[in-house]
């Protein structure tokens, strides 16, 4: 067998005050957004009141453009920081804790000389369950009957012969049967050494000891290295 039991300790990622912040960007957004409206109304009233035989000067008339412009741009600036502000106030040093923490997600770890743990949750009713590792090639490299118990394993990177697999990055997934008839397949989470978190294109992610990454929503559980 290429698997065994392990012991780990679950903990959900905390939960972050989304909702308060969003309240206070909220509130901030629509004072700036006062601001602007203020400002259009004062320029249109203006333009309606002007002496025709006396217009505005051309270089007054581009001053109060620009300053258009510029109260426009400031208000879409302070938005952009105020919603930044708000996700970095209350993730970025919150996951902070998770770093040099192994972290369980669904996504390619990276196997050396040490086992993986997996987390096996086959479907109800299996009378059958097989554990398929893919490699980042996309290739099934092994398959094995790991009984229908659910709970920790310990993946030593083994193929049908009983031969070390490559060092590399591997995905899981579990296949469950019943009566020789498929029941389901899953993807299994796996536990990884987390090295880094940081905003991508606006959503909080974790990257992995090896490369891999995947959204901080997607770890489900941590532990302290064994």
């Amino acid at each position: 067998m290429g698997v065994t039991p392990a012991s780990g300790i679950n903990a959900g990622p905390g939960q972050t005050n989304a909702a308060a912040s969003a309240k206070d960007s909220k509130a901030a957004a629509g004072f700036a957004g006062g601001d602007f409206e203020t400002f259009l109304k004062m320029l249109t009233t203006q333009f309606k009141n002007q002496d025709p035989l006396n217009p505005m000067e051309g270089s007054d008339f581009a001053v109060q453009l620009a300053t258009f412009s510029g109260v426009e741009q400031q208000v879409r600036t302070n938005e952009l920081l105020q919603g930044l502000a708000g996700q970095m106030g209350t993730t970025l040093p919150h996951l902070t804790g998770w770093i040099g923490k192994e972290g369980k997600a669904a996504v390619p770890m990276t196997f050396t000389d040490r086992p993986l743990t997996l987390d096996i949750q086959p479907a109800s009713g299996a009378d059958s369950v097989i554990l398929v590792a893919v490699n980042a090639s996309g290739k099934a490299v092994s398959r094995e009957e790991i009984g229908t118990g659910s709970g920790k394993v310990e993946w030593f990177g083994r193929d049908q012969s009983g031969k070390k697999l490559l060092d590399g990055q591997y995905a899981f997934r579990i296949e469950s049967y019943s009566k020789g008839s498929l029941l389901s397949t899953s993807d299994v989470p796996v536990y990884g050494l987390i090295n880094e978190a940081e905003v991508v294109d606006g959503q909080v992610r974790v990257t992995f000891a090896g490369g891999s990454t995947a959204p901080a929503t997607a770890v489900t559980g941590l532990r302290d290295p064994l």
